[in-house]
């Protein structure tokens, strides 16, 4: 069923647990997603980025998925840059989006965050927007320090935006990590402690299942992932491969997907959120 990822979120945060949100960006992704989230009892967020896929190409399988599944899906945009994107989604079905414009000033965020809250939650679809920046991995010993949230702000940004969930910058790093992460888990604990919607992690990938199952004990209930997920699908084909002469492109595109689908299930019982359909 297609539900509103604040749905999901809520649950997640009243009982402890994440809910897995994969990037996908066409209709295999989507339906190994699916699977996998049906496997295991859980509940589902399909994110697209909208570099990888059309917004409303995307919309049209994804919700259809979605609606047809056994158990709760939000379909979400991540990381939308533009107001354009925004609206896009909203209006191709969307039942969250994610603003993102944690690389501007405070007061700029905030305003901008504000105007889609208002649009979003007119139509009642979920807000998720960031506060501090998480930054890419290649970068990470130059840019992991810089882009902490802070506290307070975090406090005044929800108060102020009215945004259903907030996604906080702990010490991860989008895609291959330049070093060791270090996640500051005291600022969670206090991040947790003191913001009252659910709190999601980006740059999950690479950061270790040790320190995900942590996030997620300290209170993180939105797992961002794609890096991992790619990785595991290009593991399991070269695997596959090492003894064949040749291989058939179907043969080769389940390969993929299914180790896309065996990493997916990985993280959804490493962050709690099997059986809780």
């Amino acid at each position: 069923m297609l539900v509103t990822m604040k749905k999901l979120l809520d649950d997640a945060k009243k009982n402890n647990y994440a809910v897995v949100a994969p990037n996908a960006w066409n209709e295999d992704t989507i339906r190994m997603s699916i699977v996998a989230a049906e496997q295991e009892k859980a509940p589902l967020i399909l994110a697209l980025y909208p570099v990888m896929a059309n917004i409303e190409d995307f919309a049209q399988i994804a919700c259809k998925f979605a609606e047809d599944s056994k158990v709760p899906v939000a379909v979400h945009l991540d990381h939308g840059s533009q107001f354009e994107e925004a609206v896009r989604a909203i209006r191709s079905g969307y039942s969250s989006i994610m603003v993102d414009r944690s690389q501007l000033p405070y007061d700029e965020n905030v305003k901008e965050v504000k105007e889609i809250v208002k649009i979003a939650h007119s139509v009642g679809v979920t807000v998720e927007a960031e506060l501090g920046h998480v930054g890419q991995g290649k970068d990470y010993t130059k840019t992991r320090d810089c882009g902490l949230t802070n506290v307070e702000e975090a406090l005044r940004f929800v108060e102020e935006t009215q945004v259903d969930c907030l996604a906080v910058a702990i010490g991860t790093s989008h895609g291959v990590y330049c070093g060791e992460p270090k996640i500051d888990f005291n600022l969670l604990k206090v991040l947790n402690e003191n913001i009252k919607v659910p709190l999601v992690l980006h740059g999950s990938s690479g950061t270790g299942d040790e320190n995900i199952s942590k996030c997620v004990e300290y209170g993180i209930n939105k797992i961002n992932l794609f890096t991992d997920l790619d990785l595991a699908a290009s593991d399991m084909f070269i695997e596959y491969i090492k003894n064949k002469s040749s291989i058939r492109i179907v043969e080769a595109c389940n390969i993929l997907y299914n180790g896309y689908k065996e990493k997916l299930i990985h993280n959804i019982k490493l962050v709690k959120s099997n059986n809780r359909v």
